[in-house]
């Protein structure tokens, strides 16, 4: 594909990163600097110039641009950016990252003709606010073709036991020891301090989950956010509306005042100038059920929730922003959500890498993937036959009337099927092939 990217910040850099494998890339940015530490890096074309311009894009007039991404800091700069270049070039596709939430999404698809917009923030605070209605859980994903959902949960200490794969759920990736792998038996010995997904629904998984879960997490009511910026306040805002009791902790006093603002008063903002350790005691913090660290800092997230968790506070999450810092945070105990860049950037390759047939979505720091394809009304796939690929590290399914079956040998696909498969991230590639080869 012929891409375009709009912005060489930090998501810029990692999707060009990314798509420059396979694919024509440019990244087009006013910030000279920025554009000199891609081309250090990357095979591809860095362009300085006026995403704003249409002169910017004059040079590209004669081809045909099959993705035009814009990922700025300003939100405004990535909308007009989507609405010029349409005035110059052909563009198949078009994806805008915007920063505020406070658009109408379907309006502005509409208006500026965009195909996807990606609001950062808001999926940082809608994963936080998931684990709400599942409380002993790290994370939850959910799918457009299931009801089956994707938990992780870390194994208790003393709570290590046998897993037997069923219909209604099955295990389908370990995060031990900083590694991670697709279990291929049908029993799995699970070892205290797993991170374990399991793929099912929530009922089947409910009962799983409290042999290996023994902290006694039940409800989710006493809230407590550290960080005062966008992504804080968006956080307490979604708690708030969930009707959970929040205090929300910053440092800079003008960002305490506008938290206050846009909170309505509906949460508690304390003002934390000199430090955390009396606030503790002081807004008796320790009695909190969830303690969210959500500053862009990672190295202040890992020790704010180091600090609730001594306080006796059993879930921590810690806004991850760097994946660097993503296999320390799971190896403190610490659950581990994607911070906006990272979202931002997940999101658009999710996007990118799925199609009207196949969904592709990736976990566990995008060390483990996951495929699905639905068999359609009018699909070739109907009555056809397929084999089953011989891999190591994935797992297949089929999911047919609401019951799981592991692809073992060939099968005869029919109208509705879901054809599911989990990888490492090192099998990928070749599930990706036989999955959109089938």
């Amino acid at each position: 594909m012929n891409i375009i990217i709009a912005g060489a910040g930090k998501v810029g850099f990692n999707l060009a990163r990314t798509l420059s494998i396979g694919h024509d890339v440019t990244v087009i940015d006013i910030n000279s600097e920025a554009l000199h530490r891609i081309q250090e890096s990357l095979d591809i074309l860095p362009l300085r110039g006026d995403v704003e311009s249409y002169k910017t894009y004059e040079s590209f007039a004669h081809g045909e641009i099959d993705l035009f991404i814009a990922v700025t800091n300003v939100d405004n700069v990535n909308l007009v950016a989507s609405m010029v270049i349409d005035s110059v070039l052909s563009v198949k596709r078009k994806f805008v990252r915007l920063q505020k939430d406070i658009y109408d999404a379907e309006d502005l698809k509409q208006r500026f003709s965009i195909d996807r917009i990606i609001f950062p923030i808001q999926l940082s605070s809608k994963t936080v606010v998931s684990l709400l209605a599942y409380p002993k859980a790290n994370n939850v994903k959910f799918f457009k073709y299931t009801d089956f959902k994707l938990f992780s949960f870390k194994v208790s200490k003393g709570a290590g036991r046998e897993i037997l794969d069923a219909h209604e759920y099955v295990l389908v990736g370990i995060e031990r020891n900083k590694k991670f792998f697709v279990p291929q038996e049908k029993h799995t010995a699970l070892k205290e301090d797993d991170l374990v997904y399991f793929f099912g629904l929530t009922e089947s998984i409910e009962g799983v989950c409290s042999s290996i879960v023994l902290e006694d997490i039940s409800t989710i009511n006493r809230c407590v956010v550290f960080g005062g910026d966008a992504l804080g306040v968006s956080i307490a805002h979604t708690l708030v509306n969930a009707n959970k009791d929040v205090k929300l902790i910053e440092k800079d006093l003008v960002l305490c005042e506008e938290a206050e603002e846009k909170l309505e008063g509906k949460a508690t903002v304390i003002n934390s100038k000199y430090g955390i350790h009396d606030i503790f005691d002081d807004e008796e913090l320790s009695r909190a059920d969830l303690f969210v660290a959500a500053t862009n800092n990672d190295e202040y997230n890992i020790i704010k929730c180091l600090e609730a968790k001594d306080r006796g506070i059993t879930k921590v999450v810690a806004i991850n922003n760097e994946m660097d810092y993503y296999s320390l945070m799971h190896s403190l105990g610490i659950i581990v959500i994607r911070g906006p860049k990272i979202s931002a950037y997940n999101s658009i390759i999710e996007e990118i890498h799925s199609t009207g047939v196949v969904v592709q979505k990736s976990f566990c720091g995008a060390m483990g993937s996951v495929f699905m394809r639905r068999v359609i009304d009018a699909s070739p796939l109907n009555g056809k036959i397929i084999k089953p690929l011989k891999l190591s590290n994935s797992k297949l399914f089929l999911m047919r009337a609401g019951s799981l079956q592991r692809i073992s040998e060939k099968i005869v696909l029919q109208q509705s099927d879901l054809v599911i498969a989990f990888s490492a991230s090192s099998e990928g590639a070749k599930v990706k092939q036989w999955i959109y080869e089938l």
